[in-house]
């Protein structure tokens, strides 16, 4: 049994049916159709490895997975385009801080990346502002919806079934085998895959494995570029991210079906499906602001959230941080975009789980983090989810 249908669990369940023809695998969504959160919410990219420790799963699974979506999306006939980005060190003082991303996407695999100088970034992206930028080919965008629905098609016609609105409420561990109490029904199985996203450590916890992380949600909040203005931007503009501050910061990119979209920031939702700054469940954000780990976020990172808060309320100063980036870009340059949530596992002392975390127990397997860049991965971290379990397990 998988838990989840977003694109992750998706991929695990077309992985085991790949790598196990016949077997019973079935997906449980709770929504009425797959991937209707963090798979869909987001802004597209295919990401190639550039950002994330070597060594690590993030940095392993983005490299190789990157490759397996898009020989995937060219097999299925899924809109993406390898466009590249260019990271800009909009001063001498981020200069340093861009060598070092440099040699970090050197020692985890990323080839052809290029080193501008300000005359060469204004060949490749004219009206973009900084000293100096790194131009990373590999990376991309991608219709990530059509993703999770051909992964859908194939589970099918790999003989598996892939179950809407089926919310998972109990589960119960029967004499060697799973008993999943949902919305739709009764569902038995062997081995469970956690796969819930921002209810990802609730599921841990119904099957008798909780953790001492927690999820914490993360609104980001995207505009879109005005028509008049999309000619600012020709590919992927990303800032070079601060080593002080958790989050990648506003950027610019490009959407597979057009447009440009600008974000996000990174504000606490109330509710772990918050898309708008209305959005308030009760009980959840009362669990959320009850952990101990967000206070002690809070208190590390003050300025980092004051500023976001002020961001997310203000078009203006939105406005001011992307500038940075492309100064011509003007307060009504920038419509109302989408919104999406970022499942964001947390310590109890205030830590953000940086890597992806796939916590195994006996006949189970929890995924209680996979943020970016899950998505561009997700193939990828199916064959390392079905390879810890081993065919036997299954």
């Amino acid at each position: 049994m998988v838990i989840g249908g977003g694109i992750v669990g998706l991929a695990v369940a077309r992985e085991i049916l790949l790598r196990k023809p016949g077997a019973a695998v079935c997906a449980l969504e709770k929504e009425d159709g797959p991937g209707r959160h963090q798979s869909t919410h987001n802004s597209g990219v295919l990401h190639c490895g550039l950002y994330y420790k070597p060594g690590s799963l993030k940095a392993r699974l983005a490299v190789g997975g990157i490759r397996l979506m898009t020989r995937f999306c060219a097999e299925q006939g899924i809109a993406h385009e390898i466009c590249g980005k260019v990271v800009v060190a909009a001063d001498e003082n981020e200069v340093v801080r861009l060598r070092d991303l440099q040699e970090r996407g050197i020692q985890n695999g990323l080839e052809g990346l290029e080193w501008l100088d300000a005359e060469r970034l204004r060949e490749i992206e004219p009206h973009a502002a900084g000293v100096a930028a790194l131009r990373v080919p590999q990376e991309g965008i991608v219709d990530y919806g059509g993703v999770c629905e051909a992964l859908v098609r194939e589970i099918e016609r790999l003989g598996g079934t892939f179950q809407k609105n089926a919310r998972v409420f109990a589960i119960q561990d029967n004499l060697g085998g799973w008993v999943l109490e949902t919305t739709a029904g009764e569902f038995e199985g062997d081995y469970l895959v956690n796969c819930a996203g921002l209810f990802s450590d609730r599921i841990a916890k119904l099957a008798g494995a909780p953790s001492d992380i927690r999820i914490v949600p993360f609104r980001g909040e995207y505009f879109q570029l005005a028509a008049g203005a999309r000619h600012l931007v020709r590919h992927l503009i990303y800032p070079v991210p601060d080593p002080a501050f958790p989050f990648l910061g506003v950027h610019f990119t490009r959407l597979i079906h057009g447009g440009i979209e600008a974000g996000p920031n990174a504000v606490l939702a109330l509710a772990r499906e918050g898309y708008r700054k209305t959005d308030i469940h009760p009980l959840e954000a009362a669990e959320t602001l009850a952990f101990p780990g967000l206070w002690n976020f809070l208190r590390r990172y003050p300025l980092m959230v004051w500023d976001e808060g002020k961001r997310s309320l203000s078009k203006k100063l939105f406005a001011e941080s992307l500038q940075k980036l492309v100064p011509e870009i003007r307060e009504e340059h920038l419509a109302p975009g989408g919104a999406g949530v970022r499942a964001q596992a947390m310590t109890r002392d205030g830590q953000l789980v940086q890597d992806f975390c796939l916590l195994q127990k006996p006949r189970a397997l929890h995924v209680v983090n996979a943020p970016s860049p899950a998505a561009t991965a997700s193939l990828a971290i199916a064959e390392e989810i079905v390879g810890r379990i081993g065919l036997r397990g299954l």
